[in-house]
């Protein structure tokens, strides 16, 4: 079995305690470390060492990623060449880093291919850095910016690329978590941290796609069946109208379905129109989300039906009002059919069980519902301002 190789991509000397420290750490978990100065990156002769590194990136499974005050070596043009800068412009808000690639490190640029390969980086900078980059931030753009000495920066000329480099981390469309440090047990702490939880929601989606796999192998004996009990209901005159009818109305099953109605006969035994079906499902009034909801970008019942019972109860349907004017249309080519078509048609979809209804019965008043859906949403759009405010900060 195959130990994870794990990337250490940091400037060296400036790092070097953190770093031997990191390859303890890893070691003692059964990873492989990845690291330039310890002649763990292949050193092709053929081509300079910045290339090789860029290239031993792409071959990891994840990076962890150290900033501290030195900028480093610049990159040379040939291992600029190994990444894809365009295709980079899409993977941050803020990318002032690749307009001006000439002015990338070696070691930023490590990250960049990481990013381009969508390896997994965990980035940690030093809290000294991060406080100074608080410090940048607020005085980027005045006159004097270029008099300013950052006592964490190593050289004054780099701070600009090292500032921005790290706007580009955290402004990282995904991907985008920062922690600071001063001490290598709070790098290894979070790295525990992350790690188990990696690993918990990896076991949690591989249950999840258990589930899925037997949901999917329900749905095919259910075909399966469904496909011989038609067969075994078919006569001669009829076989295409019925296999063209399950095909056609298995959505407008589904819906009759959801409405739990306690007799199906009125439709199976004789011509009935939509309003009939909404009076025996004791419907009488169909309700479009409200206005002021729906101009909400993130409201959970955007663009929701609601079937008002008399009680205030409802159904809730997840699709629009032109998704029932549909089905209103279906369901008079229906019950157009003829009588035995129309019985093995519904007897046939009726016995399958979805799990994807598109209809739901809410046993709470609508006006309750909607309320408690409008407070869901100022919480979403005060949560969203904290965070703002937060980033700002």
């Amino acid at each position: 079995m195959a130990n994870m190789r794990i990337f250490i991509s940091s400037t060296c000397y400036d790092l070097a305690p953190i770093r031997s420290q990191l390859r303890n750490f890893l070691v003692d978990m059964g990873y492989e470390p990845i690291m330039s100065d310890y002649n763990d990156v292949l050193y092709d002769p053929r081509i300079h060492t910045h290339t090789s590194c860029i290239e031993e990136v792409a071959t990891c499974d994840m990076v962890v990623h150290i900033v501290g005050s030195r900028f480093g070596g610049k990159a040379i043009p040939d291992a600029l060449a190994k990444v894809d800068f365009e295709k980079l412009e899409d993977s941050s808000q803020s990318i002032d880093i690749l307009k001006k690639k000439e002015n990338v490190s070696v070691t930023q640029l490590e990250i960049l291919k990481a990013v381009e390969q969508e390896v997994p980086i965990f980035t940690f900078i030093e809290s000294k850095v991060w406080s100074n980059h608080s410090l940048y931030e607020k005085n980027k753009d005045k006159e004097f910016l270029s008099e300013i000495d950052f006592p964490s920066i190593d050289r004054k000329e780099t701070a600009v690329f090292i500032f921005e480099y790290i706007n580009y981390l955290r402004h990282r469309t995904r991907g985008n978590s920062i922690n600071t440090f001063t001490r290598f047990d709070e790098i290894e702490q979070a790295l525990r941290k992350q790690w188990s939880g990696l690993f918990q929601r990896l076991l949690s989606e591989s249950r999840t796609h258990i589930h899925g796999q037997k949901q999917i192998a329900l749905l095919t004996d259910q075909f399966e069946n469904l496909k011989t009990a038609i067969l075994t209901s078919l006569g001669s005159s009829n076989e295409k109208d019925v296999a063209r009818g399950v095909v056609r109305y298995r959505r407008l099953v589904d819906f009759l379905r959801s409405l739990r109605l306690p007799d199906y006969s009125f439709i199976l035994q004789g011509k009935s129109s939509w309003d009939d079906l909404y009076s025996q499902a004791g419907i009488v009034e169909v309700l479009d989300t409200p206005d002021e909801i729906t101009s909400s970008r993130r409201v959970i019942s955007r663009g929701k039906v609601f079937l008002l019972k008399e009680d205030r109860t409802f159904y809730e349907c997840r699709l629009s009002r032109e998704w029932l004017n549909d089905l209103a249309v279906e369901y008079d080519a229906f019950t157009n059919e003829e009588e035995d078509t129309r019985r093995i048609i519904f007897d046939a979809l009726h016995e399958m069980r979805s799990s994807m209804s598109l209809v739901r019965y809410r046993n709470t008043p609508i006006d309750e519902y909607l309320e408690f859906d409008r407070m869901k949403q100022e919480k979403l759009e005060y949560d969203e301002l904290l965070d703002n405010a937060n980033d700002e900060s």
